[in-house]
């Protein structure tokens, strides 16, 4: 290993690591924007609902994040493009097939994220958070 190819190698994490940065906060504020209620406020208020499902939606979107650059080109250009464009693709179908899951369960998720006690529902959600993050995340592989 040379000293260029350790500079290349680090600058290479950097970029990945915006992106990741980028696609997560991207992730989040398109979980909030469809999610009933101000999901960042119900978390500081101090909602447990809010902070299992929150908690949820960003552990499954890291799933697709991480298997959006895992499977990136190897040039590095390609690669980023690729994990940002994947990355945004998986998002999208998570929030949508979240989406579609809590409306095929009937739940009340306005409801269920501003209670203040905590609510068995919530793990459910999670649940299915985590389970369409992992079928979305291989689908983008």
């Amino acid at each position: 290993m040379t000293i260029a190819s350790l500079g290349q190698g680090i600058g290479a994490i950097a970029a990945y690591a915006v992106i990741g940065l980028v696609l997560m906060l991207a992730g989040f504020y398109v979980i909030d924007w469809t999610t009933p209620g101000k999901l960042s406020q119900l978390v500081r208020d101090g909602r447990p609902n809010a902070a299992v499902v929150t908690a949820s939606g960003l552990f499954s979107l890291a799933f697709i994040v991480v298997v959006a650059i895992y499977y990136s080109p190897a040039k590095l250009s390609d690669g980023l493009l690729t994990s940002l464009v994947f990355g945004l693709v998986g998002i999208i179908a998570q929030v949508v097939v979240m989406r579609i899951f809590e409306f095929a369960m009937r739940l009340d998720i306005g409801a269920m994220l501003a209670a203040e006690k905590f609510t068995p529902a919530s793990i459910v959600v999670a649940a299915a958070n985590v389970a369409l993050g992992l079928v979305v995340a291989v689908s983008v592989s």
